[in-house]
């Protein structure tokens, strides 16, 4: 949708805030900001998968099966992006509980699960050379039931970069949690080629999920820097 300007935006021009100004035919206008809805990657197809199929399951539930979800999600809160506590529905807590759930290969739940709360890993040590790319956890829960290391990584950046964390994308299937080595490289290369000596950063978080539930813990961050072997 397009708005004549006032005076005010006379010289404006480009993008802010949702919105666009912009010039035609000698006409100023400020329209909505469009922003592209089409699949970019494998990774946003396979989430947009989920998502469908969670769509579809929670209207295919039953009256009392909604009504139990918006129970439950009366007492469950969710951290926007801000950081500040909200309140969520019982669609929002059926899609964040049952992603998981899926992801791991699990069946939707119809019923809401009873929440345990689920504590962060421990930290990890990486290692990242021409032969091997490994996390080691340094502890790690004394119950694995149930409980599936999730591990993501960005793809090789320069030392310029100092943070990309927010790249980081799902590269390997979930993982029980154990204290020994787990071997990352083949997986890693085969999404994102191996690092090298002019991209040798490998920014990784990671996290538990509880496949019964679908809780989520904490990320962890961590940073893997590429070492060539000598010879």
């Amino acid at each position: 949708m397009k708005y004549l300007p006032s005076i005010a935006f006379e010289e404006m021009s480009g993008s802010a805030k949702g919105v666009t100004a912009a010039k035609t035919r000698g006409r100023k206008y400020i329209r909505n900001r469009g922003y592209g809805g089409s699949v970019r990657t494998s990774d946003q197809a396979s989430v947009k998968a989920i998502f469908k199929k969670l769509s579809q399951a929670w209207q295919s539930l039953t009256n009392e099966q909604i009504l139990a979800w918006n129970s439950a999600a009366l007492s469950a809160e969710a951290r926007s992006v801000l950081g500040t506590k909200t309140k969520i529905t019982g669609s929002n807590l059926f899609m964040r509980l049952n992603y998981w759930v899926v992801f791991c290969s699990g069946s939707i739940m119809t019923a809401p699960p009873a929440l345990t709360g689920l504590d962060a890993p421990a930290s990890a040590t990486l290692a990242l050379s021409d032969e091997a790319f490994t996390l080691t956890l340094s502890a790690i829960p004394s119950v694995t039931t149930n409980i599936k290391l999730i591990i993501c990584a960005s793809a090789p950046q320069s030392n310029g970069i100092s943070k990309a964390y927010s790249k980081a994308a799902e590269f390997i299937a979930p993982k029980t949690p154990v204290t020994t080595a787990i071997a990352l490289k083949s997986d890693y290369d085969a999404k994102y080629g191996a690092p090298s000596e002019g991209a040798p950063k490998v920014f990784v978080k990671y996290f538990y999920v509880n496949t019964a539930t679908g809780e989520k813990s904490g990320e962890m961050l961590a940073l893997a820097k590429f070492e060539a072997e000598e010879d």
